[in-house]
């Protein structure tokens, strides 16, 4: 059915008279007339009675008028409610990422967009990469920043390049090498290495690997701030990606790893292919893109030597 006839026929009952409804809508009397017939042919009843002066709901009228009203009023509610969504006024907004994306890069992305568009809800899943292209396969989530070296494929996803994402060695202030301005994997190969797996292949050396380097993984931890915290304390040197190098401590030093030696990371905004993007994802794009030039200006701090 369609549902303006149904309005036509709400403001004949209104007015009791073709003509005042017509006046009102825009319309020909004879074309509410014609609206009107067609719309007691679908429902396959009378639901005017034609007086001299003007017209009057049947029983049938009656019984029609709070359905056309109940189903009137939800479409308006429903088109309200879309053009909240593409207004911003109202949706929700689902981002995975990675702890180092975490540390920077998403939440200032999070924090701009959150102030423009209030009425948004934006949840955010910390992970792995492999777990969050799969909870954009099955839905789950609407955007997720992904990494990728020189072995990750991801099928299925539309990636969007954010940023390159160089590695940083982090020494103590008081080690040898804390001076230089760029480091080679080869004069570190004596250092007690500390990474979050035994595994340098699971570790972000892993494409270091390749080349035959092998690190002496001393220690094995997870966090960030533990390996920073080892790090502080001179028992050994980790890889810190420039995502997190504007929140590194200020007591250890960070310096530039060779790109020769450790092919630099693409971070990608990812979304599902063949998706269509809700609203507050296409406008949270910009605002990440935003976050990227205010994080190279602090990874080029965090490079200066101390």
């Amino acid at each position: 059915m369609d549902t303006a006839l149904l309005v036509v026929f709400q403001e004949v009952a209104r007015r009791g008279s073709f003509t005042g409804a017509a006046e009102v809508l825009g319309y020909t009397q004879s074309a509410v007339s014609r609206q009107i017939s067609t719309l007691e042919g679908e429902v396959g009843a009378v639901l005017f009675d034609r007086l001299p002066r003007g017209v009057r709901l049947t029983e049938e009228g009656r019984c029609l008028l709070p359905h056309a009203s109940a189903i009137t009023d939800r479409l308006g509610t429903a088109r309200g409610d879309l053009r909240a969504l593409r207004d911003l006024a109202a949706g929700r907004l689902r981002v995975g990422a990675f702890a180092t994306a975490d540390a920077a890069l998403v939440p200032q992305a999070m924090a701009a967009f959150r102030a423009a568009h209030p009425q948004v809800s934006v949840s955010l899943a910390e992970g792995f990469v492999r777990d969050h292209v799969a909870r954009l396969e099955t839905g789950e989530l609407d955007l997720a920043i992904v990494a990728a070296g020189a072995t990750e494929e991801f099928e299925g996803l539309r990636l969007r390049h954010l940023l390159d994402d160089p590695m940083f060695v982090a020494l103590h202030p008081d080690h040898r090498l804390a001076g230089r301005d760029e480091l080679r994997l080869v004069e570190l190969a004596g250092e007690d290495w500390i990474a979050g797996s035994s595994r340098p292949e699971n570790t972000l050396i892993s494409a270091a690997t390749l080349s035959g380097f092998r690190p002496r993984i001393t220690y094995v931890v997870g966090e960030w701030i533990a390996k920073q915290g080892l790090v502080a304390a001179g028992l050994g040197v980790t890889l810190i990606p420039s995502l997190a190098a504007g929140a590194a401590r200020p007591d250890i030093v960070l310096v530039p790893l060779h790109p020769d030696d450790s092919p630099v990371r693409s971070v990608f905004a990812a979304t599902a292919a063949g998706v269509t993007a809700p609203p507050a994802l296409t406008a949270f794009l910009g605002f990440l893109d935003e976050a990227v030039v205010r994080l190279r200006g602090r990874v080029r701090g965090a490079a200066t030597p101390a």
